[in-house]
């Protein structure tokens, strides 16, 4: 028989918090806590950062062919990659209504930034709402989704390997693009792909066809100027890129020093997942990808423009109190979050088949394992 734990304040019996209780107030009180102003989306101060951005992007793209130099190339690489995510994040803004209150621009300027790194814009839309409003369901959550144990038992090494083996989880995107995550199927290019409703499938088409042109652009240039000079002009800063989105989506829903809970069936609301996600800070890099890093209320509110989270942010979390998770300080570069993510793969490798309230469980034999197939 399961004994039911009373909370107060998200205090047990014991005077501890603990994260996985119910929150004593409700997202309406978060809500009515953020100033109004917050709300506001200001169209051209959405494309002023477009036009900044797309400006960096092309100076580098310039002064790299100028260069031409391998003292050069590698500051480029890391540079373009990063601007390339900044990039991302504005057309990520597109995808949830926060860039502007004019569908038809979100759309517009959203298939032009993600086209241009390479990303299914509505594609990755849609399943990206999907992430947002199951956030923290172990059964329905689309990003970084924790594996039941019986999935996690089937999978062979050479996919543990990769998914819990740094570096190759920060290189994950375009395999998840393809192919979803282990267990799910379908894929963000397919419009029959059961990520999809029928109603969605002429936007799928639509992305898929600019980024097929992207591609094939890429394709031309390639030939032109050679594939060696578009590596290190296009293909490496595009390497950088999708090692800062799988470490940034990776982070704000694992790696906290205290295991955070995922939820199954009725202990699940939209409230308590979102509550699970957690706020990082960049360093000098969180204005360069535009607050990104202010997680727990870009989950929550996802309309609310970018440029708006850190003041939407300091007023919530009066509202929330201990089940907002205050983000260790960084330094320029915040090398602090490297420890993050090696000792969050090292612990979190899948959760319990059952039960409503889950904790990531760890697989003490995976290493063990994987140093044995080094020899095989």
């Amino acid at each position: 028989m399961e004994l039911k734990r009373k909370y107060v304040n998200g205090m047990n019996e014991q005077g501890d918090f603990d994260p996985s209780s119910p929150p004593p107030f409700r997202i309406a009180d978060i809500r009515a806590a953020i100033p109004k102003q917050c709300w506001i989306k200001n169209t051209w101060r959405s494309m002023s950062y477009v036009f900044r951005d797309v400006s960096v992007v092309f100076a580098l793209a310039v002064a790299a062919v100028y260069c031409n130099s391998w003292l050069f190339w590698p500051i480029y690489w890391f540079a373009q990659g990063t601007m390339f995510w900044a990039v991302f994040v504005l057309g990520h803004d597109c995808g949830h209504g926060s860039f502007s209150d004019n569908a038809l621009l979100n759309s517009v300027v959203g298939h032009i930034l993600h086209s241009s790194i390479l990303v299914p814009y509505h594609g990755w839309r849609i399943s990206h709402r999907t992430h947002h409003q199951n956030h923290g369901n172990v059964e329905k959550d689309e990003s970084w989704v924790p594996l039941p144990e019986n999935i996690y038992k089937k999978l062979d090494t050479s996919t543990r390997l990769l998914r819990f083996t740094v570096p190759f989880p920060l290189f994950a995107f375009p395999m998840y693009l393809w192919y979803r995550s282990p267990g799910k199927e379908g894929s963000h290019f397919n419009p029959y792909s059961n990520l999809f409703s029928p109603q969605e499938r002429k936007l799928v088409m639509i992305s898929t066809a600019c980024w097929s042109t992207m591609a094939i652009i890429l394709t031309y240039v390639s030939f032109t100027v050679g594939p060696s000079h578009m590596f290190k002009l296009y293909g490496i800063p595009y390497l950088i890129f999708v090692i800062w989105l799988d470490l940034v989506t990776y982070l704000h829903h694992h790696g906290h020093e205290q295991k955070l809970p995922w939820y199954r069936g009725k202990e699940w609301s939209y409230l308590r997942g979102g509550l699970t996600t957690v706020d990082r800070d960049y360093g000098l890099f969180n204005n360069i990808h535009h607050d990104i890093g202010t997680h727990v209320i870009h989950h929550l509110f996802p309309q609310i423009p970018h440029y708006h989270l850190v003041e939407a942010t300091k007023a919530a979390k009066l509202v929330i109190g201990k089940f907002y998770r205050e983000p260790k300080k960084s330094g320029a570069v915040p090398f602090h979050l490297i420890k993050n993510l090696i000792t969050s793969l090292a612990q979190d490798h899948y959760v319990s088949n059952s039960g409503d309230i889950v904790f990531y469980q760890t697989d003490l034999n995976l290493f063990q394992l994987l140093s044995l197939a080094k020899y095989e």
